[in-house]
């Protein structure tokens, strides 16, 4: 994530890059690049740009740990 003080992010589209670092400083160890491009290949979904929405992410990780029963 770049430094530059202008510069907006949105949780709803975020680059995977972005994504794995504001996970990971709040707190989600194991939110890594290679973990989320896993996902992503597993079927998690993305924005059509490419980008990730948190929210869905995040809902559809609930509903993967619920279906595989963790």
């Amino acid at each position: 994530m770049a430094t530059a003080p202008d510069r907006q992010i949105s949780p709803l589209a975020l680059s995977i890059e972005d994504a794995a670092q504001v996970l990971s400083r709040s707190g989600a160890p194991g939110a890594t690049v290679e973990t989320l491009q896993a996902d992503v290949a597993a079927g998690a979904p993305q924005n059509p740009d490419g980008t990730v929405n948190l929210i869905h992410l995040g809902a559809w990780l609930i509903q993967e740990m619920s279906r595989l029963g963790d």
